[in-house]
């Protein structure tokens, strides 16, 4: 079938989305969880009110042990529906040895700990949305889940103001725990809306209403960061989609040209992070990070090939090297602020090798959802831009519930699940080898040739 046709069913098939089946329900309550839930649990809380934040966590220890078993309980019930992608199964090799570096973690009881509860967020979400129906879009479904968030901060735009950090950089919190974790959640929003606004009808309209008040929530976060790559993101995302449309080349190569491009003017003409940092807000710390980068990257030197095991470095107690040995107010940290470097950090550069083969599959991955649905493939690649150029300032990649984390792990079920039969038409690959419609109507009709059994039985 000429690529004309293959986008005009893949259009007519994306307009006819839903956002829930008995599958995707799972992940849904999962995202509702991570993303409103628990952050209105915490907020609730003083930061110093400890027993007030254990009580909030005791939900998660109940939560996610049962949403869990009931993902389980539907993955052995329907195991014929079950398959896994590429990318989901380095995902599944990246995972499994963060479990394995708990064996050499410097606090494996606690490791273990964070590391079980990981499992069940992965299995809670990735493994049931793979089986969900074709006709399910996971960014519909997200675009559902951040419609409800966005809905509930502008309620707390009229109760009172809130700071959690003393002296911090102003900037409008809603139920979060600081301004950049509303600036990444308005910004996924918007980004959200945006593709709404691609589609015709109700679902263009849903993306002004739900647009409208995620920018001013980006707005009032006042995070640069989160304005800045919400602008960058999708941008490079538009350009990846019409480079794999024209020259059918792979989106990884967007950041493995980024990557090489930074290291040549880094090596050729000395610019690097922290004269971008200056050039871009005066200061070339990027608020303090580059005492936290350098000690951390101290620390994978003195344990490069397996690191000191699944988040056992920061936050393992007054014993803890992140304590000991930090200067300053950097033992103060619970994170490197830097995903690439904390996974070095606690897997060493053998994870770190298993989390970027993850990354590039995934990123690959979303090719074939190009194929199918332009406008789908661009979200896709918008937030999973956003997500990875988010990690270079926070540390997010296999931890906890962060809502970005939730949000890339949709993505990477979402890219899965297209290499999963059609239901009208079998895999994509093989909508081109069919013959066009019109030619087909256009032939001349074979002979019809009666058969012996034609008379004998009519109901044939």
């Amino acid at each position: 079938m000429p690529r004309k046709t293959v986008h005009a069913a893949a259009r007519s098939f994306g307009s006819d989305s839903i956002v829930l089946d008995r599958y995707s329900i799972i992940p849904a309550v999962a995202c509702i969880y991570a993303l409103i839930v628990h952050p209105i649990l915490i907020s609730a809380c003083s930061m110093n009110d400890m027993a007030c934040l254990s009580g909030a966590g005791s939900y998660s220890k109940a939560f996610w042990p049962i949403l869990f078993l009931v993902a389980l309980a539907s993955i052995l019930l329907n195991r014929a529906r079950f398959t896994l992608s590429t990318n989901v199964v380095w995902l599944l090799i990246c995972i499994t040895f963060a479990g394995a570096s708990v064996a050499w973690a410097f606090r494996p009881e606690l490791s273990l700990i964070r590391y079980a509860q990981q499992i069940m967020i992965v299995t809670a979400i990735i493994l049931p949305a793979l089986m969900a129906q074709r006709r399910v879009d996971m960014t519909r479904l997200l675009f559902a889940c951040f419609a409800l968030a966005v809905i509930i901060n502008c309620l707390y735009l009229f109760g009172p103001p809130r700071t959690f950090v003393k002296d911090a950089i102003k900037g409008y919190t809603g139920y979060f725990q600081g301004k950049n974790y509303m600036g990444g959640f308005a910004a996924v929003a918007l980004l959200l809306s945006l593709h709404e606004m691609l589609y015709p009808g109700r679902r263009r309209l849903f993306g002004v209403l739900l647009g409208i008040p995620s920018a001013l929530l980006l707005y009032l976060s006042n995070s640069k960061t989160a304005l800045g790559l919400a602008i960058l993101a999708p941008m490079l995302a538009a350009f990846a989609v019409t480079l794999r449309k024209t020259v059918r080349v792979s989106p990884v190569v967007i950041p493995i040209a980024i990557v090489s491009v930074y290291m040549i003017l880094a090596t050729v003409l000395g610019i690097n992070v922290y004269k971008i940092s200056y050039l871009l807000y005066g200061d070339s710390t990027f608020t303090g990070r580059r005492l936290i980068w350098e000690f951390a990257q101290f620390e994978i030197d003195r344990r490069p090939l397996l690191g000191w095991g699944y988040q056992s470095f920061w936050l393992v107690g007054p014993d803890a090297p992140s304590v000991v040995e930090a200067p300053a107010w950097v033992k103060l940290m619970p994170n490197a602020h830097n995903g690439y470097l904390d996974a070095t950090l606690e897997m060493g550069y053998v994870g770190f090798a298993l989390l970027l083969a993850y990354l590039f599959t995934t990123l690959h991955a979303v090719r074939r959802l190009i194929d199918y649905d332009q406008r789908r493939g661009w979200i896709v690649l918008s937030l999973a831009f956003f997500i990875l150029m988010s990690n270079g300032l926070e540390s997010l990649w296999l931890r906890g519930f962060e809502f970005l984390w939730i949000v890339f792990l949709f993505l990477t079920a979402e890219v899965g699940r297209i290499g999963r039969p059609l239901p009208f038409a079998g895999p994509i690959h093989h909508y081109r080898s069919m013959p066009h419609p019109g030619r087909m109507r256009s032939a001349s009709p074979r002979p019809r040739v009666a058969s012996p059994l034609s008379k004998a039985s009519p109901a044939f």
